[in-house]
């Protein structure tokens, strides 16, 4: 007659270690590579780096803490915000982002 079961089950499994194997290299790796990036940049952050934060709030770095920084928002205008909050540093002057 015919065998009951479909086959060898490790051949079953290469679909889905191909699967996961493309997934790695397609969406994982190249967002570790981004964070290590990001971090390295907020790592470096100084007092007088302009910064822009997740929220879209624009800023100069008035002081740098462990876990967090100062921001003059404003004249007179300071606040504390997260290292995890900033998104990423700003050019100059006209507010646009360093890609």
């Amino acid at each position: 007659m015919g065998s009951a079961a479909g086959g060898n089950p490790l051949t079953m499994l290469v679909p889905f270690v191909l699967i996961f194997a493309v997934f790695y290299f397609i969406v994982i790796l190249p967002a570790k590579k981004q964070q290590k990036k990001k971090d390295a940049m907020i790592a470096g952050l100084k007092k007088g780096d302009r910064v822009v934060t997740t929220g879209g709030i624009y800023g100069s770095v008035a002081a740098v803490e462990d876990q967090s920084l100062l921001l003059k928002v404003a004249e007179n205008v300071k606040i504390r915000v997260a290292k995890s909050a900033i998104a990423g540093m700003v050019a100059g002057e006209d507010d646009s982002p360093i890609s």
